[in-house]
């Protein structure tokens, strides 16, 4: 008798087992209302206004007005126009 005591307290605890599994296993994912959107500087930073093309141009004097200086410094290469850079060009000049 004494073995079949142990093959019941084992079946037991591997039956109190696959419960704790079973239940752990089921439970859902909560679910958001709506998902968070977070755009990113660099995907704003990607669309190309077709006002402006870089053409090699680096300093604020060489700029004709703010939007375009803004646009260079945030699409062409080796611009000198943020010295600073926080994202705000030319911020000395007094033309703009």
């Amino acid at each position: 008798m004494f073995t079949l005591r142990k093959l019941l307290l084992l079946a037991l605890v591997v039956a109190a087992g696959w419960q704790y599994y079973q239940k752990s296993t089921n439970t859902p994912n909560p679910v958001y209302a709506e998902p968070l959107r977070q755009q990113s500087v660099e995907s704003v930073r990607s669309i190309p206004d077709p006002q402006f093309s870089c053409d090699g141009r680096q300093h604020c004097s060489q700029m004709t007005s703010r939007a375009e200086a803004v646009y260079f410094i945030n699409h062409c290469p080796n611009t000198k126009m943020d010295g600073d850079h926080d994202g705000v060009p030319c911020e000395n000049d007094s033309r703009f």
